[in-house]
């Protein structure tokens, strides 16, 4: 057995008839290679990769390939002889060579391991090719050889389960590094298999050892004494900890130290001092990492295969130190007292990222910070650690608060509020345990606990008082007066949120007061007064349009779907007013401009779909998958209300929204909740019990980006409007002036400003406004913007 266990023959018995072992996930790559031994001009090729991928045994199984070739009917395909040298030995290539071309027909050189003391050079390779235009050479080694001609096949590690999504233990038994761990766990344990029981732990071992196979067999070596459970704890923070291959193999194959050893023996200084640094980042980090002197650098390392390019269709490519060498570096500096220095390198680089990102996260760049820092969470977490291990609280309370945003979209929900309640009780200056103390309420309350949530805020609220910060007291009122209405208060809501929107216009804060209003216009919905609830929505979605505030509008739109159709399942039922408070509005109104209540028949699915639709897509773009579960679950019930036949279609979106809950933390309201089991369970009864399971499944195999597409497949509603303003269902078009109107009304002005706007009376505006909606066929003036924005 030839490269398993290290097994040569002894070059001087002639051609070797190699015995290929079994592949498992090498398929393609195999084929590559066999096509390009075949091809008539091949001269030389190399595997390259990381040690221990297998380039070893896929050049073993290309050469038994070539050989059976022989016995095609195309002249010319096969070879005449396989000859294999070690080119470490001294005068070994030269040998063989000498043999095969002495052997009749074509021959085939396999090279195996031409690394280090075995590298031969591109000169002597371009000699032996030019002396034996019948020989090719089969190569493998870390980097390519440099040799022109050169045909390289990158042999990566095996393709691991993702995490993102539910795999059941079918599919999961298919994924090739799964497939080879099963295999050789049952070679060391009899009976071993992949069950519901340990299916989480495989997975979870299979990606932290990056698909490597000869890391994957010393680990599946070791099932004969741990539980995957059990051998996933342990090797979590170490995997180069492994060893115990098997007697026959070659060193390097023995222990996942020897391995990493022999992937980085012979870096240059400034490649081994990158690797040492690039050691402690966690896998997946964007190229700021790297200053513009590192660019060679990286791409030498690359070469070598210890570092790795782990998602290139991004805007920047993203990186990672492959295990084990990233392990074992770290072990390197820990034994050379470096570690700590290369660790705080790393907390001051993510901290600054952070910091300068913060300012970018409510302006037209916030969906590419967003998304940037979610890829970067491990590592701004493991900064945050760093800087709370080395006493630098101030500085880690500065990077949690610059953390907000992107901590209720990515949804590290607990772990950020553990770190608010930590460092809120360390004795850090009042203003940082104040912002500290309310953004531990906005975690509490994407967590569910409302309550909590208002009990947070007004405790922040009162060291605000004390500071006399006018601007951050604005803001955690508005906070609190969120939180009061998740619970139910809405005139508690509504004492919060008026003031705390006044003000931060007048602080000129429009971003934070647009989402105050928001929230505001939820809150008068709930008392009963759609009309007020409607004009303020309207000014929200203006403003947080023209701010560009990707999460903010995602979540002004979801609130308009749910006031504008019967799928209002995470708002207050509206209340009817009483006589001593009015549905007041901005000025003089007739009944055209009253919001219809929901199930109404002014209801408008139209426009509900339509927002719906935008705001999953800016879910998508900004990552926030905290707001993309109820934006899918209001969705989802909208589907099913206009259109019954996509029942399965409703099943998988639901049960997909579910699970991004569960891997977020954040609970549903109890309307919500109580909505989405009632259509569940209606949907069981129709279905029946197979169908429902089949699309349940589905739905939980859908990560983030497959639940947007999903949800966006479905057919949309008709459109009211055809070709333009006034263009549908037969209405006469907009003259000049009810266009220049119904303008200003998307901009989110009032009647009255609409009317000093134009030099018209109110009462005119009025009229014009009512026209607009008629021919528009709109039932609110939030329709008019809609109808409007599609054409401007």
């Amino acid at each position: 057995m030839l490269l398993s266990h290290g097994a040569r023959p002894d070059s001087a018995s002639g051609p070797y008839r190699p015995v290929a072992p079994a592949l498992i996930g090498r398929e393609n790559e195999l084929l590559t290679v066999e096509e390009r031994l075949r091809a008539p001009g091949a001269r030389l090729v190399t595997l390259t990769g990381p040690a221990g991928v297998g380039k070893s045994r896929l050049a073993v199984a290309a050469a038994e390939a070539a050989l059976d070739a022989r016995q095609d009917p195309v002249p010319g395909e096969g070879v005449a002889g396989v000859f294999l040298c070690d080119p470490a030995e001294p005068g070994a290539v030269a040998a063989a060579a000498a043999r095969a071309r002495a052997a009749p027909g074509r021959a085939l050189l396999l090279l195996d391991g031409c690394d280090h003391e075995g590298r031969p050079g591109p000169r002597d390779v371009a000699r032996l090719l030019a002396d034996a235009p019948g020989l090719t050479v089969l190569a493998t080694a870390l980097e390519p050889l440099g040799v022109y001609g050169e045909q390289l096949v990158p042999v990566a590690p095996l393709p691991v389960p993702s995490a993102a999504g539910h795999m059941d233990v079918e599919e999961l038994r298919t994924v090739p590094a799964v497939e080879l761990f099963a295999l050789r766990a049952a070679e060391a344990r009899p009976g071993f298999a992949v069950t519901e029981e340990n299916a989480e732990a495989v997975a979870g071992l299979c990606r932290l050892l990056g698909g490597l196979p000869v890391a994957l067999e010393l680990a599946a070596g070791r099932t004969r004494l741990y539980e995957p459970a059990t051998l996933l704890a342990r090797l979590r923070e170490r995997p180069d900890q492994l060893y115990g291959g098997p007697a026959g193999a070659p060193e390097r194959h023995r222990s996942l130290t020897a391995l990493a050893e022999y992937g980085c023996r012979g870096l240059p200084a400034r490649e081994s001092a990158l690797l040492d640094r690039l050691a402690v980042y966690r896998p997946g980090f964007g190229a700021h990492v790297f200053e513009r002197a590192d660019e060679p650098v990286v791409d030498a390392l690359l070469d070598r295969g210890v570092l790795a390019l782990v998602d290139r269709g991004g805007a920047e490519p993203r990186y990672a130190v492959r295990e084990p060498v990233r392990s074992y570096r770290c072990g390197e500096l820990e034994a050379r007292g470096e570690l700590d220095a290369a660790r705080d390198e790393h907390a001051d680089r993510y901290a600054r990222l952070v910091a300068a990102a913060a300012p970018r996260l409510a302006g037209t760049e916030q969906a590419h910070w967003l998304a940037a820092l979610a890829a970067e969470m491990p590592n701004v977490l493991a900064a945050l650690e760093r800087l709370h291990a080395r006493g630098d609280l101030e500085r880690a309370a500065a990077l949690v608060a610059a953390c907000r945003e992107p901590w209720l979209a990515a949804g590290p929900l607990r772990e950020g509020l553990a770190w608010c309640d930590l460092l809120a009780a360390g004795g850090l200056p009042q203003a940082a345990t104040v912002r500290l103390t309310d953004l531990g309420g906005a975690l509490t309350a994407a967590l569910g606990d409302a309550a909590e949530a208002v009990r947070r805020h007004r405790t922040a609220l009162v060291g605000c008082k004390r500071l006399g910060d006018r601007r951050l007291t604005a803001q955690v009122t508005a906070h609190l007066g969120a939180a009061l209405l998740a619970t139910g208060d809405a005139r508690g809501a509504l004492a919060s949120l008026e003031p705390a929107v006044a003000a931060l216009k007048a602080l000129g804060a429009p971003g934070p007061a647009a989402r105050a209003t928001t929230a505001l216009a939820a809150a008068h919905h709930a008392l009963g007064r759609a009309r007020r609830a409607d004009e303020l929505l309207r000014q929200a979605l203006g403003t947080l349009r023209r701010l560009r505030d990707p999460r903010g509008l995602a979540e002004a739109l979801r609130l308009s779907a749910e006031l504008s159709t019967p799928v209002a399942t995470g708002t207050q039922r509206p209340q009817p007013p009483t006589p001593a408070e009015p549905d007041a509005g901005s000025g003089p109104s007739g009944p055209g401009d009253a919001a219809p209540a929901p199930g109404a028949p002014g209801d408008d699915e139209a426009g509900a779909d339509a927002g719906l639709r935008e705001a999953l897509a800016l879910c998508r773009d900004t990552g926030d998958l905290v707001a993309l579960a109820p934006v899918v679950e209001v969705f989802a019930l909208l589907v099913l209300r206009r259109t019954p036949a996509q029942q399965p279609r409703v099943v998988r979106l639901l049960v997909a929204a579910d699970a991004l809950r569960q891997r977020t933390g954040a609970r549903p309201a109890a309307t919500h909740a109580a909505a989405r089991e009632e259509a569940l369970a209606g949907l069981r009864a129709r279905l029946g019990w197979t169908s429902y399971a089949v699309a349940r499944a589905e739905g939980l195999a859908l990560g983030p980006d497959g639940l947007v597409d999903e949800a966006l497949s479905s057919p949309a509603a008709p459109p009211r409007e055809a070709a333009g303003p006034g263009a549908g269902r037969g209405e006469q078009p907009l003259t000049p002036r009810q266009l220049q109107v119904a303008l200003l009304v998307s901009e989110g002005l009032t009647n009255r400003q609409i009317a000093a706007r134009l030099g018209l009376s109110e009462w005119t505006v009025v009229n014009h406004v009512r026209q607009v909606m008629r021919r528009l066929d709109c039932a609110s003036r939030v329709q008019v913007a809609w109808a409007i924005g599609k054409w401007t």
